[in-house]
């Protein structure tokens, strides 16, 4: 079984986006399970810098990552997907035996350090998410790539 963990740099989310991400991450099979890290975000004192709340939050990020896992960072300079092709790609996450580790940055961007450690760098859109509603299509587009995987009708394009 293939497990995907997301992790996350953001504050507390309000309460449709919770029930929003559970429930497509409990729809999901026998073949993939998904869970939820949240890293608090950083304080920015005033002798910091954007850029150095941005690469501390980038080492936390790397620091939860689970050994193994194949790492693929959410940004929106990466490969744009159509759900097909994602449904292909999460078939190869599936045959490789190995965890993913889906890395979203904070409010200020992903840190370098992220993008260059991730095997692949996977945009959800060219438009710029709040952070909640990427937990929500996150969990969505996986359990739709499931779907077409397993020829369920949730998909019907």
């Amino acid at each position: 079984m293939l497990t995907i963990h997301l992790l996350t740099v953001a504050g507390r989310m309000p309460d449709w986006v919770d029930a929003g991400y559970r429930e497509y991450a409990q729809r999901l099979g026998r073949e993939c399970s998904l869970g939820l890290k949240t890293l608090p975000t950083s304080r920015k004192s005033q002798r910091q810098s954007t850029s150095e709340v941005v690469m501390r939050d980038g080492e936390r990020l790397l620091a939860a990552v689970p050994a193994g896992s194949h790492v693929v960072a959410l940004d929106e300079s990466g490969d744009r997907l159509d759900s097909a092709k994602f449904a292909r790609r999460l078939q190869v996450w599936m045959d490789s035996h190995r965890d993913v580790a889906l890395l979203v940055g904070g409010a200020d961007g992903l840190a370098q350090e992220c993008r260059s450690r991730a095997s692949e760098v996977w945009s959800l859109s060219p438009l710029t998410f709040p952070h909640g509603l990427v937990r929500v299509i996150v969990a969505e587009q996986i359990y739709r790539a499931c779907s077409l995987l397993n020829n369920h009708p949730y998909h019907r394009a």
